[in-house]
């Protein structure tokens, strides 16, 4: 059996979806984002929390600009040089931003979402919330319902969907992802990575990308991430691989598998520099896609689209 709790625990109000059977527990903050702010799975005779969060409301009022962890990246993800792009003939620039010329990872990083369902039965527990955004940014004047689903699965699994449903007169430029930190408790530097892609997408050095694509096959097969400095975006190969991605502690015997569907063809990987954990982002587009059209989705006036994904832990 599945069921849903909720609670206040360190300055947040948490809903926690839960597997009665397994006793994994995934902990959303609606009021922050819809944030994924934990995913708690059972190992051996502990309960491992697999993503980095914040440790109180306090920490993330101080930090939550620095890395974004966990926030959801809508309308874009990523970086827009400031904030400017042009769309059917006019110029917009984006006016939310962490300081001047900073424009990242979108307007819902920070704001509040309404729960408007939660369900459990003895195939899942889900919890659904929306935020209607009103075109209240000049740079970006089309309003949008957002809405993401939370389903937690039997065998440590939890799939995310979000769903973008169109408000505006125009057609829309929109590109969407989100940005969990991933950990064991193992520092990253011991873990392994495998990811299906051979190809990345190649960067300036303000982190932008150029438009072009180079090849890279390092990760096909599970590798260490030793000293590996990570801040980059690769296309992902979905014909042959059952999975798009997994982290590996072989020192704790434990892995979390992506399982993006093709509406997310970008895996964006970032090692902070304390590196004690890993983001591992599925993403619509490539970071500016409102400018070099990498993945670049336009939607039409009334029209609907769902991205979905899903993480899975498991012990070997």
């Amino acid at each position: 059996m599945f069921s849903i709790e909720k609670f206040h625990k360190e300055g947040f109000d948490i809903i926690a979806l839960k597997d009665d059977l397994s006793d994994a527990q995934a902990e959303i903050l609606p009021a922050h984002s819809a944030m994924l702010h934990a995913f708690r799975i059972p190992h051996h005779n502990d309960v491992i929390n697999i993503i980095d969060g914040y440790t109180s409301l306090q920490d993330y009022q101080t930090n939550m600009t620095e890395y974004f962890k966990g926030a959801k990246l809508s309308p874009f993800a990523c970086r827009i040089p400031g904030g400017r792009y042009e769309w059917e003939g006019k110029e917009y620039v984006i006016e939310k931003m962490i300081t001047p010329g900073s424009c990242i990872h979108g307007l819902l990083y920070n704001v509040a979402f309404e729960v408007v369902r939660t369900y459990a039965d003895e195939r899942n527990a889900l919890v659904t919330l929306r935020y209607q955004y009103k075109g209240e940014d000049h740079g970006y004047p089309f309003p949008y319902d957002c809405e993401v689903e939370y389903r937690l699965q039997p065998g440590m699994r939890l799939e995310i969907s979000t769903t973008i449903s169109s408000h505006a007169g125009s057609p829309m430029p929109l590109m969407d992802g989100w940005h969990p930190y991933f950990t064991t408790g193992t520092p990253v530097d011991e873990l392994e990575l495998q990811f299906a892609s051979e190809q990345i997408v190649e960067f300036n050095a303000q982190l932008i990308p150029t438009g072009q694509v180079l090849p890279y096959d390092r990760f096909l097969e599970s590798s260490p991430l030793t000293g590996i400095p990570l801040d980059n975006s690769f296309l992902l190969n979905f014909s042959q691989h059952a999975s798009s991605c997994t982290l590996r502690d072989p020192l704790k015997h434990l892995a979390i598998t992506f399982y993006p569907d093709s509406s997310y063809p970008v895996l964006q990987l970032y090692i902070p520099p304390h590196r004690n954990s890993i983001a591992i982002e599925n993403l619509t587009g490539a970071p500016n896609a409102f400018n070099n059209g990498m993945g670049l989705i336009t939607l039409q006036p009334g029209e609907t689209r769902t991205f979905t994904t899903a993480i899975a832990a498991a012990a070997w």
